[in-house]
């Protein structure tokens, strides 16, 4: 009886929000339904654990759900999943109380569920899913999760003894390392491609997770990513995962999968193994070929906010946004920003870490970023802004060398100030990294100021 309650009550919620502000529907009905049954997951009826498939790790995890739920409801399979991104347990609460019916009972082919890294556990505990893809655990929000082997140990005590078929990046030492938990494992990756790239000695890299000894790469095809070996246990990557992603043409957007041809919905290098890890899943999970997949990429539009291109005053500014505090995050963003070899002004926003009281400023995570590319690539000038952070990224570029001439700072988060720093730009290409949370207040100005993008 508890149970029903919570669920009508989620219901209920579930219509208020969407009367009043979709935005905020995300995980509202599920947080406050487990407040009268905080085991609700685990009274729906109908899901089969073989079904069901938990994607998590540090980056990716939104765009893969994207990916796998776009292929699978493209070749006609009914999905329940989180696609607006609460990947709490509230999320996943909320995303069963809408899908199923009055009495509880959800019907559905595959439920495919974005999960945090950190809270995982506590989901899997009511939702046994059979099926876990980790896209990679890397150095992220230290406020939160402290290192990323504090994430991986936690996570290894909930799956230790728990039978699963796992999806694990090959070339990911940590996704990879977690094989020994698992009853079944496919691996996804990438074949070094052009934009694979070696770092100096002087750059940290990370300790084996089987035995903690130094692990070394022969190459990286995103930062933290690519060939691996332990230098003591011989912990090393396949020389190919199951399922491979090859011959990347990033100008021509296009790539191979067992030969198949790809368009690349992004023409990032990081892309690939979400894109990889979408075939993996789709021909393992739901038996759909990858020639079926192939064929639902040509569709598949990515949600807007990470990626995107806006134009303003006859400028092109790539807009790449990060949780910042990601040092892997940043250093791909700067690579791609680095093989661009025109003439460019690069924007830098970072600001105040606010995911909790008490808020920081700190910019460590810029400091395990090879910044030296950048400024070989024909940057015209660099424009530092927000309140508090401005001055200390202006630093991090002087400390490479970067010409103090070259940069302008401005201790505001006006786009006013901003959009006119671009405007008095001479060249027509701009780079812009800010923090996740800056990408509709930009859209809107220039919508006000421009009639759209």
């Amino acid at each position: 009886m508890k149970f029903i309650i919570a669920l009508w009550y989620g219901k209920l919620i579930n219509k208020l929000v969407n009367l009043i502000d979709k935005s905020r529907g995300s995980n509202v009905a599920g947080q406050h339904a487990m407040k009268i049954d905080p085991e609700m997951i685990r009274h729906f009826k109908g899901i089969d654990p073989e079904k069901v498939l938990f994607i998590t790790g540090t980056n990716g995890k939104s765009t893969t759900n994207n990916l796998i739920n776009h292929v699978l409801t493209t070749n006609g399979k009914k999905v329940v999943t989180n696609l607006e991104g609460a990947n709490l347990i509230w999320g996943v609460t909320t995303a069963l109380i809408k899908a199923s019916t009055l009495s509880g009972r959800v019907d559905a082919d595959y439920y495919v569920f974005e999960t945090d890294e950190r809270y995982i556990g506590l989901i899997r505990e009511q939702l046994p899913a059979c099926n876990v893809l980790i896209t990679n655990l890397q150095k992220d929000q230290v406020q939160r999760n402290g290192d990323p082997d504090f994430i991986m140990r936690k996570f290894a005590k909930m799956m230790d003894g728990a039978g699963m078929r796992m999806f694990l990046n090959n070339e990911e030492p940590r996704s990879r390392g977690f094989d020994r938990f698992a009853s079944k494992v496919v691996t996804y990756g990438a074949e070094k491609h052009s934009r694979a790239f070696m770092k100096g000695t002087s750059y940290v890299t990370m300790p084996c997770p089987k035995c903690h000894h130094r692990i070394s790469f022969d190459f990286y095809n995103n930062d933290g990513v690519g060939q691996f070996h332990c230098t003591h246990c011989g912990n090393a990557s396949q020389p190919e995962a199951d399922y491979c992603a090859k011959n990347a043409d990033f100008e021509g957007r296009t790539f191979t999968i067992d030969g198949v041809p790809f368009t690349m919905p992004l023409n990032n290098p990081h892309m690939l193994y979400n894109y990889a890890a979408t075939a993996a899943v789709a021909k393992e999970m739901a038996g759909i070929s990858i020639e079926d997949t192939a064929k639902s990429f040509e569709t598949f539009h990515n949600i807007g906010g990470r990626d995107e291109v806006l134009h303003y005053q006859g400028k092109t500014i790539t807009y790449m946004r990060i949780k910042q505090e990601n040092p892997e995050t940043l250093q791909t963003i700067l690579n791609i920003i680095a093989a661009d070899p025109r003439e460019k002004m690069v924007v830098l926003g970072f600001g105040t870490v606010s995911d909790f009281t008490p808020y920081y400023s700190n910019t460590f995570y810029t400091y395990d970023c090879d910044w030296s590319r950048i400024e070989a690539s024909h940057v015209e000038s660099y424009y530092c802004f927000t309140e508090d952070v401005c001055c200390d990224s202006a630093n991090r570029l002087i400390y490479e060398g970067v010409d103090p001439s070259k940069i302008i700072i401005e201790d505001t988060d006006s786009n006013e100030n901003l959009f006119r720093a671009i405007g008095n730009a001479k060249t027509d290409t701009v780079y812009m990294i800010t923090k996740l949370h800056s990408f509709e207040s930009m859209e809107k100005y220039i919508e006000e100021h421009e009639g759209g993008r």
